[in-house]
This record gives structure tokens, sequence and C-alpha cells, in this order.
């Protein structure tokens, strides 16, 4: 699985999305923008429907809720992750990643474009909230 770069500052949920789907940013904002949903959208990054949405239109399927972080070992193979979580106007907010465990070890693939490595494995530092497992076929 590849990193995807996100091209709107608050495109994250997009960004996470195509990589799990093996699309560009460009494919994914317009698969997104034919469904309603837009970046700039809050409900992106301060709720689950919106992604839980375009998930589907790519036959990836999220778990029906979200679990609490307790430990990079618990978590499944593939999940998106919450982090950076605080409130923004009594509204919690996130930043979407990518965990992937696979052949290749463990990793995080981060789309915020200003990082020099978007495939990340300083656990230590990532501090997330919530994630969410994905299953790629069913």
């Amino acid at each position: 699985m590849k990193h995807v770069v996100q091209l709107e500052r608050t495109g994250c949920g997009i960004a996470a999305v195509a990589a799990l789907a093996g699309v560009s940013y460009r494919e994914a904002q317009r698969t997104a923008n034919g469904l309603g949903i837009f970046a700039g959208d809050r409900r992106l990054w301060s709720e689950t429907g919106h992604v839980r949405r375009l998930l589907r239109e790519y036959c990836l399927w999220p778990a029906s809720i979200e679990r609490p972080f307790r430990s990079w070992n618990s978590l499944p193979d593939l999940a998106l992750l919450a982090i950076k979580w605080h409130r923004e106007q009594e509204r919690p907010c996130w930043h979407w990643v990518v965990f992937v465990r696979d052949s290749e070890g463990e990793r995080v693939l981060d789309s915020k474009r200003s990082l020099k490595r978007h495939v990340r494995t300083d656990f230590g530092r990532m501090k997330p909230k919530w994630y969410m497992a994905v299953v790629k076929n069913r």
C-alpha cells in the first residue's frame, strides 16, 4: 500500500481513503465530491459518516464502531486512526491516518503535505485517540 498526500489542507480523510483504495487523491476527491463530500466540510474530520460512505464506495468495509486506542500491538492489520484529536468550538476534530501491518511490517501512512516522510514508524510520537478497523474484501 502506498501513501497519498492530501492536496487540500483539510483533505486527510479523502487521502486516507485514497491510500486504502489504491487511487490518487484527485480520483478520490472526484468520487467524494460526487457523493456530496468536500474537504472543507467539518464533518469529514469531526464525524465518521463521510469517510465511511467514501470507503464503501470503493468496496472497503469499515467496522461498525470506533474502538479506543490501547496499543499498537492490539490494532488490526488495517485501520484508520484518529490522531491529533482536539476540540474546536466544542466539536471533536482529528487528523485521519492509515495503519498497516503486512509482510513489510507496521507503519502509518500520513497524508499531511508538509511531512518529509509520509510513511511513519515513529509510533511513540503519534497519540491515537481511537481507530476504525477496515476490511478490504468481504
